[in-house]
């Protein structure tokens, strides 16, 4: 049983999961009567061999209090990075982190957080859905580079500033689009005004059609501050195009790839600078050999035909 997703790496890895396992996926909504008495009845009725809970909160404490085992409890980021230090949602995070039978990790920066309460924490790489996501040509005669802020305005999350900032560093060089999305939109907007850079906005759209906006860009930003790739970063360079994200060199499942401690304004101004076709076949490279979607869902199952 699946209860909960983020980022879709749930749908993801039920989509690739060998055939011999039969998957019941619990969605829920962000409302309140959706995330608190109607989930708890759904896992409450419903019985499965394995429970896995995509985030480490409120859907993973219900499931271990109401009994059900095996758990996996899958962390996403913000249940590890912000969560564990809350003072009303510490409790029950590092409850789950206690509790589940088997603590997965999908970033390696948030490896370290689990690890301090559960030793035997699993990194597993988040999985890309190769049919939605795959390359297309890029655009030729290009007078100027299209660049594409894919993440949500979020500058404490995101870095979103940093982006602008670097960006308007190029400004006659490059043609910006960003999605009307998160808490910092309209100080994002209003940042890029006052330093002369004109943005394009594209309306928000579903997860299924993102495609579309990688294969438009000529290059893809993420996020400036979390130090992981997240699957913004890993869809868009499944999608063929090269992308500006933070990448930390301090953690060693990151070895291989081609760009890290892009952290600044500066730095990414010149990575931007610097851009050549060997930026995205790196990456490329780098996703094909960690990111695969048919592995990693075999190394699901694999989990979970042990702890049953």
């Amino acid at each position: 049983m699946m209860i909960n997703d983020c980022a879709f790496v749930g749908e993801t890895l039920i989509k690739y999961l060998p055939s011999y396992i039969d998957v019941v996926h619990l969605k829920r909504s962000r409302k309140f009567f959706d995330k608190t008495f109607k989930i708890a009845w759904n896992i409450l009725r419903t019985k499965g061999d394995v429970y896995h809970f995509n985030y480490l909160l409120q859907d993973c404490y219900i499931g271990s209090k109401l009994g059900k085992r095996p758990l996996v409890g899958h962390a996403h980021g913000s249940d590890l990075r912000q969560s564990l230090n809350h003072f009303v949602w510490k409790r029950i995070v590092k409850h789950n982190l206690k509790k589940c039978d088997t603590i997965l990790v999908s970033t390696p920066d948030i490896l370290d957080a689990a690890k301090r309460y559960r030793e035997e924490t699993e990194y597993l790489p988040n999985p890309v859905d190769t049919s939605l996501f795959y390359p297309k040509p890029a655009r030729d005669h290009k007078e100027k580079l299209r660049v594409l802020i894919a993440s949500e305005s979020n500058w404490d999350v995101k870095g979103t500033d940093i982006a602008i900032r670097a960006l308007a560093k190029l400004k006659n060089e490059v043609e910006v689009f960003l999605i009307h999305k998160g808490k910092d939109f309209a100080k994002t907007v209003a940042l890029a005004d006052s330093l002369g850079l004109h943005l394009k906005i594209l309306p928000v759209t579903s997860h299924e059609n993102m495609n579309k906006y990688f294969w438009n860009a000529d290059a893809v930003m993420d996020g400036f501050k979390l130090k992981a790739l997240g699957m913004i970063s890993l869809e868009a360079i499944a999608c063929g195009r090269p992308v500006f994200n933070f990448v930390s060199s301090a953690y060693p499942s990151y070895k291989d790839f081609p760009l890290k401690d892009v952290d600044s304004a500066e730095k990414l101004a010149a990575a931007i600078k610097d851009l050549s076709p060997k930026l995205w076949e790196a990456e490329y490279a780098y996703l094909r050999k960690h990111h695969d979607s048919r592995l990693i869902a075999k190394r699901m199952a694999e989990i979970y035909e042990r702890i049953i």
